[in-house]
């Protein structure tokens, strides 16, 4: 979502990067370009006015720190002020001292809020909760169909509704009943409209009073842009929520929401939806983020993201068989899935830092091509996978018509896989971290 907003502010801060002192005028004419970069990513014009004050007041003065130049420094105070935008240090889920978790979302129509439910459950789910849904939204017979499916997906129970029922009574009575089943994450979906009326927020404010949950979340299409943070501040007007998702951030849109709505209703955005499988949601990290649009990556996720698909026993049967130089086909294959599972390429090397937004372009990267590297090895026999060099002409031409792909892609696929391979054995055999680095550059250069 941020990649023209990344491109735009990286490459003003590029200019300054070096630079052996930092004088108010080349710290005006910088923070012109960042303003501009941000108005045009649909930043809320006093978020932006009150980011750049923030940044110009302490730059202008501002003690070097150790081995960093002025520039360094400057560009510093804006990952530092960038990160405080969007949240500081981020909101926690509240933990209640009673042992059930009622979360209760709220939202405009069509902004994802029943999906939501289902992946907030997911994600629970994982850490060992017991979760239970509860649809009451009414009006629209397809929500109450859809959260039963999730939940059925899932395993998990869901409150018996109907349209025919009063939401606040339905509210009522499937937290009642959820604690009964002694779950102790309760998620209920509520009731949207086109846009903010009196009969909504009026019946939003009963539930409220009714249950009384712990996380009242708000969640937000960041693809509406500016529209988005004028209806957050509507319901925390009304309802004071505790939190804000948002969804859809794997988008296109210039990312003005995801950067003004904390700012403007004060209130943490605490979780985002990054595509359409029950797994796209993640915690929103501030910091992590303010860092991925500076080019600076976000380690830190990458690591994450890496430990929940990689169990160490299976790192180190990889790292054996390197050694030993028995990585086979089924192995790269088996690698490929777990990246797979970890998301778009694209987005793992956003991690990493130095990619910027304009290499990541570039890069035209697709995670596509993993399926059909996938087909082609899965159209080898278990010997060819384990020895690739018995691949000769005719078995090649039998590859391809299987995996229905051109003998030109399994050539190609082989010539990599060699070359991956001799780089992977090179780096296994490593252990200081920057030979590591010197010996992947040499790899690619050749």
């Amino acid at each position: 979502m941020f990649e023209t907003l990344s491109s735009k502010l990286t490459s003003s801060l590029r200019k300054v990067r070096g630079q052996g002192r930092m004088t108010e005028e080349n710290i005006r004419e910088t923070l012109g370009e960042v303003k501009t970069a941000l108005l045009e990513a649909d930043v809320n014009f006093r978020v932006v006015k009150a980011f750049l004050r923030a940044v110009q007041e302490r730059a202008v003065g501002e003690e070097v720190q150790g081995s960093l130049t002025p520039g360094q420094q400057f560009i510093k105070i804006v990952n530092q002020e960038l990160a405080e935008m969007l949240g500081g240090e981020g909101g926690e889920v509240a933990e209640p001292a009673e042992p059930n978790l009622i979360m209760m979302l709220v939202g405009l129509q069509g902004s994802g809020k029943t999906s939501t439910v289902g992946k907030l459950a997911k994600h629970y789910q994982a850490q060992g909760r017991k979760p239970y849904l509860i649809p009451a939204d009414i009006y629209r017979p397809a929500a109450i169909e859809q959260l039963q499916v999730l939940a059925r997906t899932l395993e998990v129970p869901c409150h018996p509704s109907t349209t025919d029922r009063d939401p606040v009574d339905l509210a009522r009575e499937g937290v009642a009943a959820a604690k009964a089943e002694g779950a102790d994450l309760i998620l209920l979906d509520t009731a949207g409209r086109l846009q903010i009326d009196e009969v909504l927020m009026e019946e939003l404010a009963r539930i409220k009073s009714a249950i009384t949950p712990h996380e009242i979340l708000f969640v937000a299409d960041a693809m509406t842009g500016q529209e988005a943070v004028n209806v957050a501040r509507g319901f925390n007007d009304r309802l004071n929520l505790s939190g804000i998702v948002l969804t859809k951030m794997d988008g296109d849109a210039r990312g003005g929401a995801a950067l003004s709505i904390r700012a403007i209703t004060q209130k943490p955005v605490k979780f985002v939806t990054v595509g359409e499988k029950l797994d796209a949601l993640e915690a929103f990290h501030p910091e992590r983020v303010a860092s991925r649009i500076l080019g600076m990556g976000d380690l830190l996720s990458l690591i994450e993201k890496v430990e929940t698909n990689y169990s160490e026993k299976a790192a180190l049967q990889v790292q054996q068989k390197l050694r030993h130089n028995e990585f086979d086909l089924d192995d790269f294959r088996a690698q490929l899935r777990s990246m797979r599972k970890m998301g778009s390429v694209k987005d793992l090397l956003s991690m990493l830092p130095g990619m910027d937004a304009s290499m990541l372009k570039q890069a035209n990267l697709d995670n596509r091509q993993f399926v059909r590297i996938e087909a082609i090895i899965s159209s080898m026999t278990p010997q060819e996978r384990r020895k690739p060099q018995v691949v000769n002409g005719s078995r090649r031409s039998r590859i391809a018509k299987g995996s229905g792909r051109q003998v030109s892609e399994i050539n190609r696929l082989l010539k990599q896989f060699t070359q991956i391979r001799k780089m992977m054995v090179k780096l296994s055999r490593v252990r200081d971290p920057g030979r590591a680095m010197r010996v992947m550059q040499d790899m690619m250069q050749h």
